[in-house]
This record gives structure tokens, C-alpha cells and sequence, in this order.
């Protein structure tokens, strides 16, 4: 019988997911989850790293050192 994709009964912490596939890929559950868990901060962070960068380079800085626009009185 071929193999099918479940989620585990066995080694859920929330839905079973991560477990079901290490099952699946006959692998440890933690390893599973330490890559669902980088994947979600990389998917989350190299984004707003990006446009960060991007608002750096198209924002302009102020003209003056006191940062106010126009002549001061």
C-alpha cells in the first residue's frame, strides 16, 4: 500500500501538521518544526527587511541638522 499524507495523532502539539509530515518524510517532529518555524520568520522578516531598505533609499533626510522644514524665526 502506498503511503499517504495524515496528520498524526501521535505527535501533535496543535493540529498535528508538522507531525504528519515528519511521519510521512520518516523524519524527527522537532526537525519539522524548527524549519516550519525558520521558514515563518524568514517569510516575515527578509519582507519588511526589503522595504526597509527600499523607504531608507526613497525617503529623503531633512535638509537642515534640526529636522524642521522652512526657515526657523
Amino acid at each position: 500500500m502506498a503511503k499517504r499524507l495524515h496528520r498524526s495523532l501521535n505527535q501533535k502539539m496543535f493540529g498535528g501538521v508538522c507531525g504528519g509530515l515528519a511521519e510521512y518524510f520518516d523524519v524527527d517532529v522537532s526537525l519539522v518544526r524548527l524549519i516550519f518555524v525558520a521558514i515563518a520568520l524568514v517569510s516575515v522578516l527578509v519582507p519588511m527587511t526589503v522595504f526597509y531598505l527600499v523607504a531608507w533609499v526613497v525617503i529623503p533626510s531633512p535638509s537642515s541638522p534640526s529636522g524642521g522644514s522652512g526657515p526657523s524665526a
